[in-house]
């Protein structure tokens, strides 16, 4: 089971009493969001397509057509869409490896309607329903706070999990494709990784309920029940012990942490406690509340995600603050930085995990062109290649650089570039080829110098400790010659570093 966010395709998902959906399976339950899930390609073909009589109908059906037709192109869009590139490549080499028309299907992140300039690729069926733009909004909307407990969204099917109801999305749109439902799962594309939080055995979150209110009833408080339960569950349990709690004793198990715990403690059991989608979401907005923004946290969150999980947050975006996630990006940015932002908010990466040696070199060659061999720096080169090709190719793309030049593309970019878009792109290399190498990084970071970086340490603790912490951990002493654990012994204390040991899979010391 991979988890949500991680980059990795799913197995198939299991009952649930989050799914009740039929249709093309979703990520299966407990997932985590953030690992990374990549959603299957939809079979398009169907059993009957290849039988001669209904070839010959077809055919009599497509002359029949063109005697209607005029003998002018009338459609608004080419029926047959290519691989989306600005820059295609020369005619000398072979064309990077087409995208089927399968494969062009936006991907879903909740009922929410896309907006039709969103939609990664035109649609060229008339009987097709077109997505409804929603109405824009101005101002950066702060009124909200998505920190109260998980509130179930209920559907035909039933009650559906916090995570962009992904069930009853790729059910609506396979009904708007007039598609089967029959989607064949893709090959693994990377390694997985290895969490430090699993899903609790025997899991009871009635029981859990009432230790939570017995360890906050009451004079004082018991801190350490709450790590055990609360730092000892995935987050899929914790929204279900937090409606059993509402249902048990009518109080939200969120405002009843804030009013008996405080200071960097409080915000990470809040943050744990919250739906990982909403956690995502709040991030975001924080960084560009206010005057100023955080644009490390933008290139964290959307550097690092696969396609359906930026829909995915992009949708619960909208529907928590009433804004785009695009617009918002694009008023608190600007420049190539901007620009790098808005192409990876449109999450139109190729996730085939085909490669091609031949385009590879071409796109080396490309980067080369663009950055050392000129006067200046072409950054929607840059842009373009690192925003749409997929891992696999990237690493190719990487391998061919450094051949080519004797060093690596991050030592080009960092020389080519400066400020945030310099940050993006190495974010993005970095991911590419060693993902918990990058995150380890961002650990360091938020605890070397004077002082520690806690939002950054606990975002990062939250986010990766059900994908890969475990890796992390190890990439974090082979880059820095001092465990984890040492350096969170050294930067935090009490409860809250007691905290942050079980999420990283620490034994508790004094």
């Amino acid at each position: 089971m991979y988890p949500f966010g991680s980059g990795m395709p799913q197995p198939h998902a299991t009952a649930s009493p989050y799914n009740n959906n039929s249709g093309p399976s979703p990520p299966p339950a407990g997932a985590p969001f953030g690992g990374g899930w990549i959603p299957p390609i939809p079979q398009t073909q169907h059993h009957y397509q290849n039988h001669p009589q209904h070839q010959q109908q077809q055919l009599q059906h497509h002359q029949q057509h063109q005697q209607q037709q005029p003998s002018h192109n009338t459609a608004p869009y080419p029926t047959t869409p290519s691989y989306p590139s600005s820059t295609p490549y020369p005619s000398a080499y072979p064309p990077y490896p087409a995208v089927n028309q399968s494969s062009t299907i936006p991907y879903p992140g909740s009922s929410y309607p896309h907006n039709p300039q969103h939609i990664p690729y035109p649609q060229t069926n008339k009987n097709q329903a077109h997505f409804i733009s929603s109405p824009s909004t101005t101002g950066h909307p702060s009124s909200y706070a998505p920190n109260h407990g998980y509130t179930p969204v209920m559907t035909a099917g039933g009650y559906e999990s916090p995570a962009g109801n992904m069930a009853h999305c790729f059910n609506e749109l396979a009904q708007r494709q007039g598609q089967s439902t029959s989607m064949p799962r893709q090959n693994a594309l990377r390694k997985e990784g290895t969490p430090t939080v699993l899903p609790a055995q025997n899991f009871d979150p009635v029981k859990d309920a009432h230790d939570l209110r017995k360890a906050m009833k009451g004079f004082g408080t018991d801190e350490d029940t709450l790590i055990n339960i609360i730092c000892r569950r995935s987050n899929e349990q914790r929204q279900e012990i937090q409606r059993q709690y509402k249902t048990h004793f009518g109080k939200d198990l969120i405002e009843d942490v804030k009013s008996e715990t405080s200071g960097n403690f409080q915000r990470l059991l809040v943050g744990l406690l919250r739906p990982i989608v909403d956690f995502y979401c709040a991030e975001l907005n924080d960084a560009m509340a206010g005057i100023g923004t955080d644009e490390d946290v933008l290139i964290e969150i959307l550097c690092t995600l696969s396609n359906y999980e930026i829909h995915t947050i992009k949708n619960q975006y909208l529907r928590l603050y009433g804004a785009h996630l695009e617009s918002e990006l694009k008023s608190e940015t600007s420049g190539n930085f901007k620009r790098l932002l808005v192409s990876l908010c449109t999450a139109a990466r190729d996730e085939s995990g085909r490669t091609d040696p031949v385009a590879a070199q071409n796109d080396a060659r490309e980067l080369l062109k663009a950055g050392e061999l000129r006067v200046g720096t072409d950054e929607s080169m840059f842009n373009m290649i690192l925003c749409q090709r997929n891992y696999q190719q990237l690493k190719l793309i990487f391998h061919e650089y450094e051949r080519m030049t004797g060093h690596s593309l991050e030592k080009a970019i960092k020389k080519e570039f400066s400020g945030d878009i310099m940050e993006g792109l190495i974010a993005i290399y970095r991911c590419v080829t060693n993902k918990a190498e990058y995150f380890a990084s961002r650990l360091y970071k938020s605890m070397a110098g004077i002082g520690t970086n806690d939002k950054q340490l606990i975002r990062v603790v939250i986010t990766r400790c059900e994908i890969d912490m475990a890796d992390i951990k190890v990439a974090f002493e082979r880059s820095y010659g001092k465990s984890l654990k040492s350096w969170i012994k050294g930067d935090t204390s009490g409860h809250y570093k007691h905290a942050l040991y079980a999420l990283v899979g620490e034994q508790r010391s004094s």
